[in-house]
């Protein structure tokens, strides 16, 4: 979740009154939010000592889709409302003198539909700032291009003195040698090309680069005499800086997304709208596309939906009246009213500042947070269940727990991992049928699911080269193989596996391992080329371009035979082949040095895996006959 920091004494001075630490930290859990740190102890301290400080801050976590929290304007607001000191405002378009006519026009032209093709403006009039406003007002920019925004991909925010502008304004795409300005905090112009070499080295601004760099043609905005005024989504030009001193604020952005678009455009101009001479409103503009289609933006009509008395009360265990709900949800910004057509339905109307209210259950949790989760009835549930952990998860802990007594440690690897990794390292072939391949991945680290756990072991030791020999680590999970004949086209198998490293292979360590998990599962060892016992399991040299040669085995696992199914001979058959009827279930040896080498260990490695799944139906549960 976002942290946002606030300052104390400001926030305090809003809330008209002065909390101790656990009273604000109890405020901001009934209203849904979290107090991480108070910065008091530190600032008296640094304080004592001399030492330059800035005053005390709040760190508040808020929830991911709250935008109108991520500043202390947002903040102060919604918690003065919660508690009954304020209601909630009444946010206004206020049109020029002259009326529509007058309203400032942004034409779209039709080149930007190749890189930006989405924008939206807004003007806050007779708007005064001061220091800390400012900075707020900058620091929510900011904080709205990191989250909703992600990092300017989809939305990107200016802001300019309207005063040093002379309107109508363009919104134009130009080849970057064609486009010449004097960038924000700069005192020479430089064309396109030019700032994209000089922000290169900007740690800030060139993590935005990449989103426009590879483009024919970048967005620009410019006014009446083409004075630019901003290259969206990079940077701001110096000639229309906003500054203390600024009185009207206009508000440029643009976007790939037109949903996003319309809320970024309302946080901003909304929660900012306080500071106007008029509080809470806000001059329209007009956007001219190229198709001809006008808008108006921002729209800051509230948005009409319902809810109803007996879903809030059902989830909730209340027995609220229509008018009691309406009052909890008063305070959590949201205007309702009982229907005059059905005493059970609510009229709402959610206001432009609250786009994560987006169904019924979103409504009967503003309620629920209203009356407060501590003062809700606490009841026993009509019917009454007692868990069980799955027969896979018994068996996982029972592995667990034995290889960790023989001094074995358990480590988590990530679940996916690259394709190099899953196969090219460990000397396998992908034949196309086995791994579940990621469509998009962000990385070249996370291409493929695991279709087995020792590379992710491996990648563990070679991470604790430094450690003391020897090595000895093991893991119990999931991985995951295609499988066509279900649904999800994949299907997770529960497997164990364990590599020793050390200056010695370590085989017979392994191999001892295996052997002390079978003895616990109650699995006897059948002697070689004996076919005459009915269940255990056993090993057969195998040849594995994972494996040193003549050092790797097969495992093989012969099931209890059915009731009623013919049972085997119980001649002796010294045969060095497996039975048609067991089951391979794991491999087991010295891992190739070119295995090693792929994985930078310098030390000979032994490796065990299997999988885990033919023995859960040994495990009793509790609610099922045994078996």
């Amino acid at each position: 979740m976002p942290t946002v920091s606030v300052d104390k004494e400001d926030l305090y001075e809003r809330l008209g009154h002065q909390y101790t630490t656990e009273a604000f930290d109890q405020l901001c859990f009934d209203y849904g939010l979290e107090l991480d740190e108070d910065t008091t102890e530190e600032v008296n301290e640094a304080i004592k000592r001399g030492l330059p400080t800035e005053r005390s801050q709040l760190k508040i976590e808020i929830p991911a889709n709250r935008y109108d929290l991520l500043c202390i304007e947002g903040i102060a607001r919604a918690l003065r409302i919660f508690l009954k000191k304020d209601t909630p405002p009444d946010y206004k378009l206020v049109l020029p003198s002259g009326g529509e006519e007058r309203l400032l026009t942004v034409t779209v032209s039709p080149e930007v539909a190749q890189i930006r093709p989405y924008f939206a403006g807004a003007i806050l009039r007779n708007i005064k700032f001061t220091q800390r406003s400012y900075a707020s007002f900058i620091d929510l920019q900011d904080k709205l291009h990191q989250n909703l925004a992600r990092r300017r991909t989809l939305v990107a925010i200016g802001t300019h003195d309207l005063d040093t502008l002379r309107p109508p304004f363009r919104y134009q795409a130009q080849p970057p040698k064609d486009i010449k300005f004097i960038p924000l905090n700069k005192n020479t112009a430089n064309t396109a090309e030019e700032l994209m070499t000089l922000y290169e080295a900007d740690r800030h601004l060139s993590r935005y680069l990449p989103i426009i760099k590879e483009s024919p043609v970048y967005p620009i905005i410019y006014d009446s005499c083409d004075q630019v005024l901003s290259m969206p989504p990079i940077i701001n030009s110096e000639h229309s800086k906003i500054t203390l001193n600024t009185r009207n604020v206009f508000i440029d952005t643009t976007a790939t997304d037109e949903t996003k678009l319309a809320i970024v455009i309302n946080m901003i101009a909304l929660i900012f709208s306080e500071y106007c001479e008029e509080p809470f409103t806000v001059e329209p503009v007009r956007v001219v596309y190229p198709n001809g289609v006008t808008t108006i933006t921002p729209s800051i009509s509230p948005r009409s939906t319902t809810a109803h008395k007996s879903y809030i009360n059902a989830c909730t265990g209340l027995n609220l009246s229509s008018s009691e709900i309406c009052t909890l949800l008063q305070r959590m910004s949201l205007l309702a009213r009982a229907s005059p057509n059905s005493d059970d339905e609510l009229l709402l109307q959610i206001p432009p500042t609250r786009p994560d209210i987006l169904h019924e259950c979103d409504i009967m949790e503003d309620a629920a947070i209203a009356y407060g989760f501590n003062n809700l009835p606490k009841t026993f549930p009509s019917t009454n269940t007692v868990a069980q952990p799955l027969a896979i998860s018994k068996l996982s802990d029972l592995v667990r727990v034995e290889w960790a007594m023989a001094g074995w440690i358990e480590v988590l690897p990530l679940i996916l991992c690259s394709h190099e990794e899953n196969f090219e390292w460990m000397e396998r072939v992908d034949d196309g049928t086995q791994a579940v391949k990621i469509a998009n991945p962000k990385t070249l680290e996370f291409q493929v699911v695991r279709t087995s756990l020792v590379p992710g072991l491996l990648k563990t030791i070679r991470e604790n080269r430094s450690h003391a020999l020897p090595i000895r680590v093991f893991e119990t999970s999931d991985v995951v193989f295609k499988d066509k004949s279900l649904e999800r086209q994949a299907r997770n198998v529960r497997h164990a596996a364990a590599v020793w490293c050390n200056k010695t292979a370590g085989f017979e360590i392994v191999h001892g391992l295996l052997n002390r998990i079978m003895q616990m599962l109650e699995i006897p060892r059948i002697p070689a080329g004996d076919k005459s016992m009915e269940t255990g399991y056993y090993l057969l040299e195998t040849d594995d371009p994972t494996f040193f040669p003549g050092r790797a085995a097969t495992i093989y696992y012969r099931a209890p035979a059915v009731k009623g199914a013919s049972t085997p001979t119980n001649i002796k058959h010294h045969s060095r082949s497996a039975s048609a009827s067991d089951t391979k279930i794991g491999v087991l040896g010295i891992l190739h040095p070119s295995v090693l080498q792929n994985f930078e260990i310098g030390y000979p490695c032994s490796a065990l895996e299997f999988t885990l799944e033919p023995f859960k139906k040994e495990i009793n549960t509790v609610w099922t006959a045994q078996r």
